[in-house]
């Protein structure tokens, strides 16, 4: 219990960090949303519509950057993100609508990434030295290519010549959103191209790291006795060696699906897909205050729960992190 507790109080003040980080930065930024707003409209929203607008946002130049500050954490602890001025939306909205592409697209390419990865690391390393490490070389040069110039070549390649997938968008425009299996199949049909970029750029580090924990442990007594003793190689292999090979891949995972939520930023813009990172990347262009901070605090909670979950399933699975110092 002192472990986690412990770990909770950490998690704690970061949280209180990360969100009074997440009110300055943008407040350090030079400009302001109303200016541009202004600049926008071509001047024509009066000085009193600017005013107004300046303390819906926020951004009341009678008040104090600290009593901006305490009536943020107020708005904060009753739910309440803001309203967007580029969608002039209530932000949980904006991002409530985000969340379910982000996450079921990256959510779904990370898994199947780990793995596969996984999998293949765990048999190139028991099996090192076979014709199985050529596959180590030709998946690191795909992670090691900049991911928007593999998915403009997955564009180019499967959209314009071949014409297999679209090229942009999350599903048939013409169709409405429904719980049906021609809408799902749409969505399934438009994210295929995404994800598969995302595998191809990603499998390459777990499959290198747990090739390498691999050759680490099987050269651990546990696993030479295990052999001594006749067991199966399937049994020392995977309930011996790779039972204990896997630990980093856990720790990484759970980080790894901490970042989820923040999308793949690159791969949102380049496929024009309405994910997280997408409406992120159209705040920070537009200077949008409310929606900047809602798209970071709601990635910086992701990923710190990641990280708790990590904690927790690193507690469990090797009692030697519980220990005192």
């Amino acid at each position: 219990m002192k472990f986690f507790t412990r770990r909770i109080v950490f998690y704690a003040i970061t949280a209180w960090a990360a969100i009074t980080i997440n009110f300055f930065i943008p407040r350090i930024m030079p400009g302001d949303p109303v200016s541009a707003l202004i600049a926008k409209n071509q001047g024509r929203i009066s000085p009193d519509a600017a005013e107004a607008l300046r303390a819906l946002f926020g951004l009341d130049e009678n008040m104090s950057l600290w009593d901006q500050y305490v009536a943020y954490w107020k708005l904060l602890l009753h739910g309440d993100l803001g309203i967007s001025f580029t969608y002039m939306a209530p932000v949980a909205d904006v991002i409530r609508q985000a969340l379910p592409w982000t996450i079921g697209l990256v959510g779904v390419a990370t898994i199947i990434s780990f793995t596969l990865g996984t999998l293949v690391g765990t048999g190139i390393g028991w099996r090192r030295g076979t014709w199985m490490d050529g596959l180590l070389p030709l998946s690191t040069f795909f992670s090691a290519v900049p991911y928007f110039w593999l998915a403009l070549i997955a564009i180019s390649l499967f959209s314009v010549t071949l014409g297999w997938f679209p090229a942009s968008g999350s599903y048939d425009r013409s169709m409405v959103p429904t719980l049906s299996w021609e809408f799902i199949g749409s969505v399934i049909y438009y994210g295929f191209l995404p994800a598969m970029t995302i595998v191809v750029s990603s499998i390459a580090g777990w499959m290198l790291g747990m090739r390498n924990m691999m050759v680490t442990v099987s050269s651990e007594d546990y696993v030479t006795v295990a052999q001594a003793k006749g067991l199966k190689e399937r049994t020392v292999r995977m309930g011996y060696a790779a039972r204990n090979a896997i630990l980093p891949q856990v720790s990484s995972f759970a980080l790894s699906l901490g970042f989820i939520v923040g999308g793949t930023l690159v791969m949102e813009i380049v496929f024009s897909y309405q994910g997280i990172g997408y409406y992120l990347f159209s705040a920070v262009n537009a200077k949008d205050y409310p929606l900047m901070q809602g798209c970071f605090l709601v990635i910086t909670f992701a990923v710190l729960l990641a990280n708790m979950a990590a904690d927790v399933a690193y507690g469990v699975l090797d009692p030697r992190t519980r220990q005192e110092g």
